[in-house]
Formats: structure tokens, C-alpha cells, sequence
């Protein structure tokens, strides 16, 4: 700021107390001539060469920050997050399966459940422990697969040291245009690390993990359907879903004959679990009695419901796990 020096009551100031510093006005006459020249061009229809030049420049430099900002989105979910860290990249895909096309009653919007972030992936990353493989979450992302277009990563993390090829390669082969990452839905990121309770994160930056594998495969549904609006029908969809990993995966022998009894008493009065229509509820048991060996001594009702899931397509990549 220019200093000026103060002069007693009564007294003027000379040259020597102007400022050092003086200021330099625009040209207005030049200002105004250019105005009328721009009004003119405007006027006429005509647009300088130069600007439509410096527009297509800058519409391609904001088509290329938003590749970027989805790139670098992935890395922070995947590779700078304590939680998320890798040492080898083993498999992606953008997933075609030849599954049966699976119907669920209402629709869910990806903006609606995830939030709407442009120009970046929606990255689901969620790790699991190899010696627990997590069958529901395979037989859901294939489900997503069919719904949207979801880029599938599995990784290896530093804390375990061997991974059978089967979990590997567990989402599918890797995709040609995987590095295209703005070609994608969603991102569904696996990484086998040795962790006691599966987790999963969607936002890095602003979420505590979702932990358990009965809460993951509740939010990967949300995206596939709305939960049923009927407070009952929801109540019996999540009892089943507690049930199946609480007793049928981690139960005692005891609890896993009286889990199958009540399964085929549920199945001689309807087609899927929780009525009519296939939910989560059915995805959630035929996984756990898969994992706990039990389906070859399941009830006659168990075995028919379990053969109309397969005829389903989506539980085959659970089912080759377990091979």
C-alpha cells in the first residue's frame, strides 16, 4: 500500500508527500473499442477463429480431468488406503456373464443409493480373508454384472501369502478396457487379505467399514432392489439372512439340522423363502448350506429349491469355488 506522511494542523502537503507508487489506469477509449468490435462480430454472426480454437481446447482438457479424477479415485480407494493396500494387481473384468436374466420388483437408481459423483468411479472395495471366501458376494456381483457395467478387480494384499488361482480369478478374466475406467457403472474391488471379519468400504474418505458378510451382501442388494416396503416381508427376508450366516455358517451341528427343517417347512409352502419371489433371503441360504456341507443331506424340498437357484446361472461361481 502507498504511505503518506502526515503533516501538522494547518499545513499542505508538497510533492515530495504524494505517494511513490502511483497506480496505472486502463485504457478506457481501447476497452470501448474492443467492446464495439466484439458487439460488431456478435452482431454479425461471426465468431473469431481463435476462440472456437481456445473452446474445443477447453472441452478436451475437461474430458481429460475427468478421466483423471476417475483414475486417481481408484488409486486412493485401492492402493493409499490403509485398509486397501495391494502388492499385485491379478485380475479385471467388465462383466458379460451368460447367466439367466434375473427380475427383482422394483428398480434401484446408482445415484439414488451411491450418490452422484460425476466424472469419478463408484468403487466398491471390500476385503476379505482367503480362508473364509465370501460365496454370497460372488453369486451378488454377478448379479450386478447383469444389471450394470461393473469393472471387477481382484487383489492380493502383502498380509497373506498364498491365494488358491480359483479366488484369483474369482470375478472373471480381465477386460481389454479395463484402464478405461470412465467406461464403467461401478467398480467392485476384491482384495483377499488377512483380515478376521469381511469389510467393506464404498466412500474411503467419509465412511466407517461395513464389516460382516450378512451386512455386505444387505447393501449390494439395495443396489439391485429395494428392500420389500412390507415391514413383515422385510423382517422375514433379514430373519432368514441372520439365520443363514448365525447358525447355518457358524453354527453348531445341532443348529444346522434345525436351520435345514426349517428351510424345508418354508419351502412346501412356497417356491422361494420369502414368498413367491427370489430375494436375498434365498441368496444368503444357498450359499451357507453350500459353505457348511450340508447340502448333499438336505430335505427333499431343500434339494428342489436348491436346483432352481442353479437353474439360475448366478450361483455357478460359487458353486466352482467350492470344487
Amino acid at each position: 500500500m502507498p504511505m503518506y506522511k502526515v503533516k501538522p494542523i494547518g499545513g499542505s502537503l508538497t510533492e515530495t508527500d504524494l505517494p511513490t507508487c502511483m497506480y496505472k489506469l486502463p485504457n478506457i477509449h481501447a476497452q470501448r473499442g474492443n467492446s464495439c468490435t466484439s458487439e460488431h462480430a456478435l452482431q454479425n454472426g461471426e465468431v473469431d477463429p481463435a476462440v472456437r480454437a481456445l473452446e474445443a481446447r477447453q472441452d478436451e482438457i475437461m474430458r481429460k480431468l475427468y478421466e483423471l479424477k476417475a483414475a486417481v479415485e481408484g488409486l486412493a480407494k485401492t492402493v493409499t488406503t490403509p485398509d486397501a493396500d495391494l502388492d499385485l494387481t491379478v485380475s479385471s473384468s467388465l462383466s458379460s456373464q451368460s447367466c439367466s436374466s434375473t427380475t427383482f420388483k422394483g428398480v434401484t437408481d446408482l445415484d439414488t443409493v451411491l450418490g452422484k459423483d460425476l466424472g469419478a468411479l463408484r468403487d466398491i472395495v471390500i476385503n476379505a480373508n482367503p480362508a473364509q471366501p465370501p460365496l454370497s458376494l460372488l453369486v451378488l456381483h454377478s448379479l450386478l454384472c447383469q444389471r450394470y457395467r461393473v469393472l471387477s478387480t481382484v487383489h492380493v494384499h502383502s498380509s497373506v501369502t498364498s491365494v488358491p488361482p480359483q479366488l484369483q480369478s474369482c470375478l472373471g478374466p480381465r477386460h481389454a478396457d479395463s484402464y478405461a475406467r470412465q467406461m464403467f457403472q461401478l467398480g467392485f474391488t476384491l482384495i483377499w487379505k488377512d483380515v478376521p471379519k469381511l469389510q467393506m468400504k464404498f466412500s474411503v474418505q467419509n465412511m466407517c467399514p461395513i464389516e460382516g458378510e450378512a451386512n455386505v451382501a444387505r447393501f449390494l442388494f439395495k443396489l439391485l432392489a429395494p428392500y420389500p416396503s412390507d415391514p413383515a416381508l422385510a423382517t422375514l427376508v433379514d430373519s432368514w439372512v441372520d439365520t443363514a450366516f448365525f447358525q447355518l455358517a457358524e453354527g453348531s451341528a445341532k443348529e444346522r439340522s434345525a436351520v435345514l427343517r426349517a428351510l424345508n417347512s418354508a419351502l412346501g409352502r412356497n417356491p422361494w423363502l420369502a414368498g413367491p419371489e427370489f430375494s436375498l433371503a434365498d441368496i444368503a441360504s444357498y450359499c451357507c448350506v453350500l459353505q457348511s456341507g450340508s447340502a448333499s443331506a438336505a430335505p427333499a424340498n431343500v434339494q428342489r429349491w436348491m436346483k432352481s437357484c442353479e437353474n439360475l446361472g448366478h450361483f455357478s461361481p460359487a458353486k466352482l469355488l467350492l470344487q
